[in-house]
């Protein structure tokens, strides 16, 4: 079993900065691609940013050179450093992970339930 478990969100105002963290827990032998999505109320599902277990990140235009995305392969735990925060930026964020247990024989998606920034004078 394999859980994803975001922390982090929360009510900032406009300009501010904010710090998501997802830990992966489980039998987990290794980790491919991270990411980070999020929705926003009446939005589909949008990607923000991934990072790959090398280090090699992509950015959604919209936040490019406000977010940084980075991990820490030791502790299966990704990170999403949120600066020059917008009202735009308010939804449900996701944490995303290809993971393979030692019981696996492929790699599998596997999603956090969310944790919510809202973005507010």
């Amino acid at each position: 079993q394999v859980q994803l478990v975001e922390s982090g969100g929360g009510l900032v105002q406009p300009g501010g900065s904010v710090r998501l963290s997802c830990e992966a827990s489980g039998r987990i032998e290794s980790i491919a691609q991270m990411a980070w999505y999020r929705q926003a109320p009446g939005k589909e599902r949008e990607l923000v940013a991934g990072i790959s277990s090398g280090g090699s990140t992509n950015y959604a235009d919209s936040v490019k050179g406000r977010f940084t995305i980075s991990r820490d392969n030791a502790k299966n735990t990704v990170f999403l450093q949120m600066n020059s925060l917008k009202l735009e930026d308010t939804a449900v964020y996701y944490c995303n992970a290809e993971v393979m247990t030692y019981t696996w024989s492929q790699y599998v998606e596997r999603w956090g339930r969310g944790t919510l920034v809202t973005v507010s004078p």
